[in-house]
This record gives structure tokens, C-alpha cells and sequence, in this order.
């Protein structure tokens, strides 16, 4: 009975034995324990760090959040901006216009008034040589001198 197998069962249950004598079982414990800790360190770190970095990317989910609110009120204000001094600009050609407008206006009138002054000017000279040619061919003499002297003078006045 003392055969190969025999002796690997003995040599077997003998180590397993002084394995147990020894304590082993214990060390291999505490070090299974030990790495069992250090795992759950490193998963409740890795918890820690997942929880900040969810913090983080939320934080910088609201700053992008708030930017394209500002970038919005920016545009906004800028699109009103631009309205206003569309809108002035309007009103500041609409008033050059009317101002241009009026000086043509007046110097149209002055002109209408030069032309009114020119053509009358005009009419009383013609009707002057005209009165003094009518009155040379019918009054002769000292007497119809002094009628066409006086009343090429008085034309005068009244046509001016």
C-alpha cells in the first residue's frame, strides 16, 4: 500500500499541515484582506474624482450656459444698437433734406424776385422810351420838353 500516490497524499496533507502551522492561511488573509482595502481605497477614490470631475463638467456646463446667454444679450444689444443709429441717421437726412430743400426753395424765391425786379426794370425803361418817343413826335418845343423830361420822371418813379 505504500505506493507512489500513497506518498504524494502524505507529502501533500504533511505540507498543507505545516502550512497551517505556520500560519499562512493567516498571512495569505491578511494580505488578501489588505489588497482588498486598497482596492476599495482606490474605488472610493475613484468614486471621489468621478463625483469632482461631474462637478466640474457641470460647472463648466453652466459657464457655457451663461456665456451664450451674455454672447445673446451682446448680439441683442448690439441689433438694437444698430437700430438706433440706423434710425438717427435716418432722421438726420431726413432733416438735411429738408434743409436743402428750404435753401433751394429760398433761392428759388430770390431768384423769382430778381427776375420779377429785372423784368420790371425792363418794362419801365421800354415804356420810358416808349413815352418819350410817342411825346418827342407830339409835343415840340420848350413846353414839350419839360412834358417828356417830366413825365419820363415820373414813370421812372412810379415803375421803381
Amino acid at each position: 500500500m505504500l505506493n507512489a500516490e500513497t506518498f504524494v497524499a502524505f507529502g501533500f496533507i504533511l505540507f498543507v499541515g505545516l502550512l497551517a502551522y505556520l500560519g499562512v492561511h493567516k498571512t495569505l488573509n491578511a494580505a488578501l484582506d489588505k489588497r482588498g482595502d486598497r482596492i476599495k481605497a482606490e474605488l472610493g477614490e475613484a468614486q471621489r474624482l468621478r463625483a469632482e470631475a461631474e462637478a466640474v463638467l457641470a460647472s463648466f456646463g453652466k459657464r457655457l450656459q451663461e456665456a451664450e446667454a451674455e454672447a445673446a444679450a451682446v448680439v441683442a444689444q448690439a441689433h438694437a444698437d444698430a437700430e438706433i443709429l440706423a434710425s438717427e441717421a435716418a432722421a438726420r437726412l431726413s432733416d438735411f433734406i429738408k434743409r436743402r430743400t428750404k435753401q433751394a426753395e429760398e433761392k428759388i424765391a430770390a431768384a423769382e424776385t430778381q427776375a420779377t425786379a429785372d423784368v420790371r426794370a425792363a418794362a419801365a425803361d421800354a415804356a420810358t422810351k416808349a413815352a418819350a418817343t410817342v411825346l418827342a413826335g407830339e409835343a415840340k418845343g420848350s413846353f414839350g420838353d419839360e412834358l417828356v423830361s417830366k413825365s419820363i420822371a415820373d414813370l421812372k418813379s412810379l415803375l421803381h
